[in-house]
């Protein structure tokens, strides 16, 4: 049963950082052994026929298609861009996705190739992926993304202050990036791999919730472990209890090492399990990948021809 708290007994505990320390630390712990086997559980239900041909399109639907390496160039995006529009040129059927994530400097590109599109363009921001740099060059990084016309940033949280137990100097960095986004929605990077338990996952993603995130995110994608199905079951729980306690709706974002079509199924089902039909949209949940969005296209079109396709039938990100 879940208590409710009103939302300024919930707005007094940033106060301090005695405060913050006291209701993160008075979260109820997670039981290891028990994620970890829900999560292998729901791992195992088998979906087919049209309910797959329903959950692949969705998928789709969610993909963050992103491209992160030094060696990113304009040509690339505009290609990635293109692929974003219409993953499938040869079914027009097949649906866009959710938006695409580049660097800060080349947002101007994708702003431009995905004009009137619908997609969205992201950019990581922060002194991503390692957070470690001022404020004051956080706070310019994201402003200029936003400027640029970035619709939403992806930021990472100072994990050495996590971990050092200085929550509320995080907290008030996430809050300080939040009013810097103006309209763009944050999704906030918890760079789960490196907060080493379960109960650090959850107090991290309720300090980015109280913060004003939008989305809470496992990965970079630069650090392994990256998202888990585990990981994943705890971050969504606390996006479930945080509606409960506050009306409000935090989206959840996996990323890093999610390549398989198949592995994209297993986290709908998880969702479906533990938020229900409400983060079963792009609005509440999406996959940070490249190349999973071709292993769903092959498996897209196993499920209307009947055979798949070739790993070159679709363009390589």
């Amino acid at each position: 049963m879940t208590t409710t708290t009103s939302a300024p007994s919930l707005a007094d505990v940033t106060a301090s950082d005695a405060a913050l320390r006291r209701f993160l630390h008075g979260l109820p712990g997670v039981d290891q052994v028990g994620a970890e086997a829900r999560a292998a559980t729901l791992a195992t239900r088998s979906i087919k026929t049209t309910a797959k041909r329903f959950a692949l399109d969705l998928a789709i639907r969610m993909v963050d298609l992103t491209t992160l390496e030094g060696q990113d160039t304009p040509g690339k995006v505009r290609a990635l861009c293109a692929k974003a529009q219409r993953p499938d040129p040869t079914d027009p059927s097949c649906p866009p996705v959710a938006a695409v994530c580049v660097y800060g400097d080349l947002v101007p590109v994708a702003v431009e190739a995905l004009r009137g599109s619908g997609i969205r363009v992201a950019a990581v921001a922060t002194a991503f992926p390692s957070g470690r740099a001022p404020l004051e060059v956080k706070l310019a990084d994201v402003r200029a993304a936003v400027e640029a016309g970035a619709e939403e940033i992806d930021m990472v949280i100072d994990r050495g202050a996590f971990l050092a137990g200085r929550y509320l100097a995080v907290h008030d960095e996430i809050v300080a990036v939040k009013e810097a986004c103006g309209d763009a929605h944050l999704k906030v990077i918890l760079e789960t791999g490196e907060l080493a338990t379960y109960d650090n996952v959850k107090r991290a993603s309720w300090l980015a919730m109280l913060a004003g995130a939008d989305f809470v995110k496992t990965s970079t994608g630069k650090v392994s472990p990256a998202a888990t199905l585990p990981v994943a079951l705890v971050m969504l729980e606390a996006a479930r209890d945080f509606r409960d306690r506050t009306g409000r709706r935090v989206g959840v974002k996996v990323a890093g090492g999610i390549r398989a079509a198949k592995d994209a199924i297993r986290y709908l089902v998880i969702v479906n399990e533990t938020c229900g039909d409400d983060w079963l949209t792009p609005d509440a949940f999406r996959f940070g990948a490249s190349s999973l969005l071709n292993d769903l296209l092959m498996q897209r079109e196993k499920t209307v021809t009947g055979r798949y396709a070739g790993p070159d039938h679709f363009t390589l990100d």
